[in-house]
């Protein structure tokens, strides 16, 4: 499994110290309240409060963590306690950086850390307490702004960063890391401009070029010495000597991917596998995201990307409602039904990983009241019909369809990536939209709402339904839902509970 996706260790609650308190009004009004406090999840914050840090851990690791979502504003290190707190520059970047580690587990010294939200809306920091970890701070935001800091660099390792070019070495390989997954992972720090990747001394190794060196600073400061897989795979990161890579290849061993013209080279095909096991396909960014789900074994070649329904309530079911649920796990090219057998349909990904994560999440599954089947199909493709010969709208091509959830590489919906569940996760909600309005809503697709909760920005919702099957129903029929304003409601699973 990908660390990058592995379960993650989050709680809410906290046992945060009052006597570190900040402004008034984020403690609750009286003792008793603080014990309920602690078991109600709490509202989201700026403020991140972090458990279970290793022995020694130096603040740059815990800043580290929060640098990628945006500018983090303070730190408070509790180091008897093994406890951090962490302030990030917005809300919005605090939220941002809890989803995805619900996602991806966060180590910090290859140990799992907890991190929840801080009971406090912002950290009131004595100076003279807490002034190592200010200079850092200030050490890490002048990196990030590119200005020379004005508290002694000396403090931490962070001179200005050498090159945008990174040497990434892998230790323990035993699954293939492609440049696809190298470019998925580092892409979350920045836009990754050109990859090499290459075997020296019987060792995997790559040089990847970011468009700012900052942003290599970053990745190197969060991935070395992570991960990739499961207790394998090991990142060791350096700055390179290169400050800029030359790559002549698009193929599977270099790309430029600010020249999606260069030619592939040796007239090879661009997808012939060079991995260490040569049995395994290279995974595409798709494919990463899939393995990364931890519910997919790593594919072998060739797999096609088209899939057999078959078990469908044939009075309810259409190409759109098929398009929608299979939508989830990857990009559904076409989806047929077919003529002489109108409860089965094919259903055509992007490429084959996408269709067995699709198969592996929605096999088995209750939709419409009847209990779906899924299978890899023998075709390669689902082929239109002839002009004029679809007179009952059986066939629909989905190939331009804007509602494709992971045409950006590295798209956040990589990350969310669930099993069919009771809870919905909502977002594009239009301002004054309310929760009756959401209900009434959800309540009409046929289902029962038990419960709902807003996020704090009201733009985004989680909603139960009584039943797995009805959470289905409903995401078929209301995601893209158009809410007026040029707002479409979007609609996933949630890994949550309400």
């Amino acid at each position: 499994f990908l660390f990058l996706f592995s379960p993650l260790f989050f709680q809410r609650g906290s046992d945060e110290l009052n006597m570190y308190g900040s402004s008034p009004n984020s403690m609750t009004a009286n003792g008793s309240d603080s014990k309920k406090q602690r078991l109600d999840e709490s509202p989201p914050s700026r403020v991140l409060h972090i458990r279970k840090l290793p022995n020694e851990v130096s603040e740059t690791e815990v800043i580290a963590l929060g640098l990628p979502f945006g500018k983090v504003t303070n730190i408070l290190m509790l180091k008897g306690k093994n406890q951090a707190f962490l302030e990030l520059g917005t809300e919005e970047a605090a939220i941002t950086m809890v989803n995805y580690y619900t996602a991806v587990t966060p180590q910090v010294r290859n140990t799992p850390v907890f991190i929840q939200y801080s009971n406090h809306k912002e950290l009131k920091t004595d100076s003279a307490l807490n002034q190592r970890a200010q200079a850092v701070l200030q050490a890490v935001s002048a990196v990030q702004d590119g200005s020379s800091p004005s508290s002694d660099p000396g403090v931490l390792d962070l001179a200005p960063p050498p090159s945008p070019v990174l040497r990434i070495i892998i230790d323990n390989m035993f699954y293939p890391v492609t440049l696809d997954v190298l470019q998925q992972i580092f892409s979350k720090f920045g836009t990754v401009m050109k990859i090499i990747t290459f075997t020296k001394n019987n060792q995997f190794q790559a040089l990847l070029q970011f468009s700012d060196p900052v942003n290599a600073q970053q990745a190197k400061l969060s991935l070395d010495g992570q991960n990739i897989y499961n207790s394998c795979c090991t990142l060791r990161i350096d700055f390179s000597k290169l400050v800029n890579l030359n790559v002549k290849y698009n193929n599977d061993k270099s790309r430029d991917y600010t020249r999606p013209d260069l030619p592939t080279g040796d007239g090879e095909s661009a997808n012939k596998d060079h991995s260490l096991l040569g049995a395994i396909s290279p995974l595409s960014a798709a494919a990463a995201a899939a393995a990364a789900a931890g519910r997919v074994a790593l594919s072998g070649s060739g797999v096609s990307g088209v899939l057999l329904a078959s078990n469908l309530n044939e009075e309810m079911v259409t190409p759109q409602s098929l398009f929608t649920l299979f939508g989830v796990y990857g990009d559904v090219q076409r989806v047929k039904i077919l003529y002489n057998k109108k409860d089965s349909a094919l259903i055509q990904l992007s490429d084959g990983n996408q269709a067995q994560l699709a198969m592996s999440h929605l096999n088995g599954q209750k939709v419409f009241g009847k209990v779906m089947r899924v299978t890899l199909s023998k075709h390669q493709t689902v082929a239109l019909p002839r002009e004029g010969l679809d007179d009952q709208l059986l066939t629909k091509d989905f190939s331009g369809s804007p509602l494709h959830r992971f045409k950006k590489p590295g798209s956040k919906n990589f990350q969310n990536i669930f099993p069919p569940s009771a809870t919905l996760h909502l977002s594009n909600i239009r301002d004054g939209v309310g929760e009756e309005d959401l209900r009434l809503l959800f309540s009409n697709s046929g289902g029962t709402v038990k419960a709902f909760k807003f996020f704090q920005d009201r733009k985004m919702s989680l909603i139960q339904m009584s039943s797995v099957e009805e959470a289905i129903q409903a995401l078929m029929d209301l995601h893209n839902y158009d809410m007026g304003g040029n707002h479409h409601l979007k609609v996933s699973f949630s890994k949550s509970t309400i």
